[in-house]
Parts: structure tokens; C-alpha cells; sequence
């Protein structure tokens, strides 16, 4: 259980550092690049702990794809960037791999 809390953790600081990544412009804002990077530090401090306990293949694609998900909830919400229907197909079949993965994937 320990490991989910740990990939949630990366999950989470995952969008941190790319919502500060956005916000850098190209990192010309020093803050928001700061931000980039030390988000991503902790985001794969997290994504290591998880592999203690979760296999690599499950891990990744929770974490990749539950990044896209709430990547482009981010960026439809407090940057106000439309998702075009091909995208929003295309997140519906992230969502439809990641839950393959994690119910019947090699490990399960």
C-alpha cells in the first residue's frame, strides 16, 4: 500500500513541476523554472520509493497515464486550452490501458 502512496506522491508533483514548467516561459521565469525542478527532484525521489513495491510496468503506466488525465484537466481548467475529440479519445484510452495494466497486468 506504501508504494501507491509513494506513486501518488510523484503523480502528484509530477504536474506540479509541469504546470511550473508552463508557467517559466520557456524558463525565463526563474521562480516558476526553480519550481520545474524541484517538483521533478521529488517526483522521482516518490517514483523510485514506489518501485520498492510495485512492479515497473504497472508503476509507469499509472503514472504516465494518470499524468496525462490530470495534465489536460490542468490545462483546460487554469490555462483555459481546449481538448479536441481525437484528444479526449485518446485520454479515454489511456484511462482504458492504465486500468488494464493495473487488474490484469503480469504482476496481478
Amino acid at each position: 500500500m506504501a508504494g501507491y502512496v509513494y506513486l501518488g506522491a510523484a503523480i502528484v508533483l509530477e504536474l506540479c513541476g509541469t504546470t511550473c514548467m508552463k508557467l517559466s516561459d520557456g524558463f525565463s521565469q526563474k521562480f516558476f523554472a526553480a519550481g520545474t525542478m524541484i517538483f521533478y527532484g521529488g517526483c522521482f525521489y516518490f517514483f523510485a520509493l514506489s518501485l520498492k513495491t510495485i512492479q515497473l510496468n504497472i508503476a509507469y503506466a499509472t503514472w504516465g497515464g494518470l499524468g496525462v488525465i490530470l495534465a489536460a484537466g490542468v490545462a483546460k481548467i487554469f490555462f483555459h486550452e481546449g481538448i479536441s475529440t481525437p484528444a479526449l479519445i485518446g485520454i479515454i484510452l489511456i484511462v482504458v490501458g492504465v486500468v488494464l495494466c493495473n487488474f490484469f497486468g503480469a504482476g496481478h
